[in-house]
């Protein structure tokens, strides 16, 4: 995200600042915790994490890849080594774009910082005098440019090579280039997943899975057990809407049971839930099973990332749509940089290539976050730009900026300190204490 901060906060002024991880996750692609459970209104189902690859079906619409209260524990020390350093790289590739950009033009460059707050470690570049560090809050980092109001910038204040002083498009260009180097990443990571361990692909098979039963429901009551697959009804929203349309009235239920040839036949009577449909108190999946496509050749592998990389960005913009649309009711399923990381150790847990799409998904929902036209985003930045453009060159006058984006990045700020402290109070093991 990139910002333009007052000298009060912690990056120093005159520079262009990233918090990827306080929101860079609300509805995902992430199936980990899709849960559609009978006893509220349905969620749509998940898009393919691993979409099809070879003449696909588009998904339906995301849902959340968990609530506060599902989030997978911090278990493994290795896990979450893995996440972290997933997530520091697309914080790297962010502020990275940002910094090509700039000096690719001869603009000047004072400081690039992984982090915020006080310094960890540091080096000084000889050539540029830039310096490099890692600051102890790892909400982001950012890119500082030299400022020739503040007392220790011994530029002059007219120097081409100033960012402020350069033209718009140049400034376009540089605010710009770390949404454009998020985009390219995640292409390159599905590339290289086609040419390496293959896209997972899902084929569909009959029936809807049930991947838990809540003891004492009505669905246990029964007899359904976890695991069991539903050949009555054809797909999770048709299960569903029969459930939740007869509350308690016999429904009969074919079911295919691991180690059974014959199909059982089971009568469930769903409960009275308090809005007055049925729930049976279970979770609900598509079924299918997971196979590999590896690319043969470039070609080949330009074409399914292509096609992968596609379907990833849809189902992330209409995640992210129906966020905003329904944002009441989804508020709670944004996450944090603690529930983000805790997501990606549960994906290196079941599988370490899951990585590549982990990552992908991450940095097309950080791309698709910073287009957002608000003050402390990169969106809200060429939004200011624009409107500079629009007066004919004339600059937006400093004060009213610097009010704009403070306050923009005061906002995001408390609202990532909050998700830390919410996401890390909702992780299992912390709940066990």
């Amino acid at each position: 995200m990139l910002l333009r901060l007052s000298p009060q906060l912690h990056p120093p002024r005159g520079c262009y600042a990233s918090l990827p991880l306080s929101f860079a996750l609300s509805h995902s692609t992430l199936p980990l915790s899709f849960s559609a459970t009978s006893s509220s209104s349905p969620s749509p189902p998940p898009p393919l994490l691993f979409s099809q690859t070879h003449n696909p079906p588009r998904p339906h619409p995301p849902c959340a890849f968990a609530s506060p209260g599902l989030l997978p524990s911090l278990e493994s020390f290795q896990s979450v080594i893995e996440a972290t350093s997933v997530l520091t790289a697309i914080i790297v590739v962010h502020e990275g774009g940002h910094f090509l950009a700039a000096t690719l033009q001869g603009i000047h460059v004072s400081k690039f910082a992984i982090g915020f707050g006080p310094v960890l470690a540091r080096f000084v570049y000889p050539k540029g005098g830039v310096e490099y560090s890692v600051r102890a809050f790892p909400l982001g980092g950012f890119v500082a440019f030299p400022d020739a109001e503040d007392p220790d910038c011994n530029i002059p204040a007219d120097d081409p090579d100033l960012l402020r002083n350069r033209p718009v498009v140049d400034r376009v260009f540089v605010v710009s280039a770390g949404v454009a180097a998020n985009i390219a990443f995640a292409f390159f990571l599905i590339f290289a997943q086609s040419l390496t361990t293959g896209l997972p692909v899902q084929e569909p098979l009959p029936g809807v899975l049930v991947p838990d039963v809540r003891p004492g429901s009505a669905a246990s009551r029964s007899g359904l057990l976890p695991g069991d697959i539903v050949l009555s009804s054809p797909s999770v929203s048709d299960l569903v809407d029969i459930i939740k349309s007869n509350p308690e009235k016999s429904i009969s239920l074919k079911i295919q049971r691991g180690g059974l040839t014959d199909p059982l036949d089971l009568k469930i009577v769903p409960d009275l839930s308090p809005d007055g449909t049925g729930r049976i108190g279970v979770q609900l999946s598509p079924n299918f099973r997971v196979t590999r496509l590896k690319a043969k050749n470039l070609a080949e592998a330009t074409n399914f990332a292509t096609r992968e990389f596609v379907a990833l960005t849809g189902s992330v913009f209409e995640g992210l749509k129906q966020t905003f649309l329904n944002f009441s009711q989804s508020a709670e399923k944004v996450s944090g940089p603690v529930a983000i990381i805790a997501v990606g150790a549960e994906v290196a847990k079941s599988s370490a290539d899951g990585l590549f799409q982990f990552a992908a998904v991450i940095n097309l929902n950080l791309a698709a976050m910073n287009l957002l036209p608000l003050p402390a985003l990169d969106g809200g930045t060429l939004a200011l730009l624009l409107v500079e453009a629009v007066r004919g060159g004339r600059r937006i006058p400093r004060e009213v900026e610097q009010v704009i984006t403070s306050l923009g990045v005061s906002l995001v700020v408390m609202l990532g300190l909050f998700l830390i402290v919410r996401d890390t109070l909702n992780l299992d093991f912390i709940k066990m204490l």
